[in-house]
């Protein structure tokens, strides 16, 4: 299950178009399984494989050790930011609720076949009640 987790998550973050931005909390909540530190933990060591400047601390701080970096980024994308970054690359933040992705009716269905791959992966008994906490009510909270 850790793969196709990790996977599920991947295929997430290649979702969210240039100038927007989910958190990590935003993504679990989307693949309706696992949380926060689930997400950052695949982006910390398989992010660089997608726009890993796009997913984020629910606070709008970039990832971690890569805040200068990623306001070139941001920069570049127009994504919306309160401050300038520092030499740090510190001293700004994302306005997440602003820049926060919202899927289309097609991409909510991409999201409903990846929280069913996953179910099926990690409950692989046919007719088996589908799992709490599943996120279709087709709204990103800001998690």
């Amino acid at each position: 299950m850790q793969a196709e987790y990790a996977d599920a998550v991947l295929s997430v973050a290649d979702l969210i178009p240039s100038g927007q931005v989910l958190s990590y909390g935003d993504i679990a909540e989307l693949l309706g399984t696992g949380g926060p530190r689930q997400v950052g933990a695949v982006m910390s060591a398989r992010g660089s494989e997608v726009c890993w400047w796009r997913v984020l601390r629910a606070s709008g701080q970039p990832p971690r050790c890569h805040g200068g970096q990623a306001w070139e980024h941001y920069r570049r994308e127009g994504t919306p930011v309160r401050g300038t970054a520092d030499d740090g690359g510190n001293g700004y933040r994302v306005l997440i609720g602003t820049a926060r992705w919202q899927p289309t009716e097609e991409q909510w269905r991409f999201l409903d076949e990846l929280r069913n791959r996953l179910r099926q992966a990690a409950d692989p008994v046919p007719g088996a009640a589908p799992h709490a906490g599943s996120a279709d009510n087709r709204n990103v909270s800001g998690s």
